[in-house]
């Protein structure tokens, strides 16, 4: 697979980590990340919420769940940012409300943050999560047949890696497990990363560059798919997502992809599954519109 990545390699470091850096683009991230804690707080009073169900067998390998009312209902996989080494499951509730109220059942998983595990295991780590779901379905109340992944940033490269080719037989997983995805102000190709400050816990190598990046892989078996990301963020998050969705399109999958007017690449999650907004009504219509769809 081709792709444009030429423009990054001919920039001073600096500037490459100008681009790669989301918080450049607001005057602090403090307050977002503290309307993440507070939205999902708020969730779990609300809303009645599953705490710490497993799904692997490490403390970290955990996920909050929140039923909808039909055992049915879909399943929206929430995968935080962070770039593989920041945040965690408890913090990122904020799509659940939206979710339950649009009969749509939510979870948020943990995985092991770096430099305790490498994005390689990291990426394995969401696999035999989804798995573990999969198979948790009717205990929990959903239908196994419309699992949907989203994610934001690192979260977001995380949810494309469950899109690629290859990996679901080895899980003991059907190759259409993942009924479709959202994936919000993404990094779809690591090795611009390397030899910034961001690999400082992750030790990248050209190897994972070549085998973790989405925009290098086969992709799997096409399922709608959205990508979206924030108008106000850097050029390089900008490419990154267009060159992604370009990636799925020229491999079938039915391609939504979009820039949200007035958002950045911290507060565009809010809008995940609120009808109010361009990002929700897209992603609620992309799972109503796969209700009756057995291919």
């Amino acid at each position: 697979m081709t792709f444009d990545n030429s423009n990054w390699r001919k920039w001073p470091l600096a500037e490459r980590e100008r681009q790669y850096s989301p918080s450049s683009c607001v005057a602090a991230i403090e307050p977002f990340l503290d309307t993440y804690v507070a939205r999902s707080r708020d969730a779990e009073t609300r809303f009645r919420c599953q705490k710490n169900l497993v799904w692997g067998e490490r403390m970290d390998e955990r996920f909050d769940y929140f039923p909808a009312a039909s055992a049915a209902a879909p399943l929206l996989v929430y995968i935080h940012g962070g770039y593989w080494q920041e945040h965690s499951k408890d913090e990122s509730l904020f799509a659940a409300p939206d979710c339950v109220a649009n009969g749509i059942a939510f979870a948020a998983i943990d995985y092991t943050l770096a430099p305790r595990a490498s994005v390689g295991t990291i990426v394995e780590q969401c696999r035999r999560a989804i798995a573990s779901l999969h198979r948790q379905a009717t205990q929990l109340g959903f239908d196994a047949r419309r699992i949907y992944v989203s994610g934001n940033s690192a979260g977001a490269h995380l949810a494309a890696m469950l899109l690629v080719a290859g990996w679901q037989a080895g899980y003991g997983l059907p190759d259409d497990v993942v009924a479709g995805g959202v994936l919000l102000s993404g990094i779809y190709d690591i090795e611009p990363l390397m030899g910034t400050y961001i690999d400082k816990a992750l030790h990248l190598t050209a190897e994972d560059a070549a085998t973790r990046s989405p925009l290098r892989l086969k992709l799997g078996r096409p399922v709608k798919t959205i990508v979206a990301w924030g108008d106000n963020e850097t050029d390089e998050f900008k490419r990154q997502s267009r060159t992604f969705a370009s990636a799925l399109v020229r491999s079938g999958f039915p391609v939504s992809a979009f820039e949200l007017e007035g958002t950045n690449h911290f507060d565009i999650v809010f809008g995940l599954a609120n009808r109010e907004s361009m990002l929700g009504k897209a992603t609620i219509e992309m799972i109503d519109g796969t209700k009756n769809d057995d291919t």
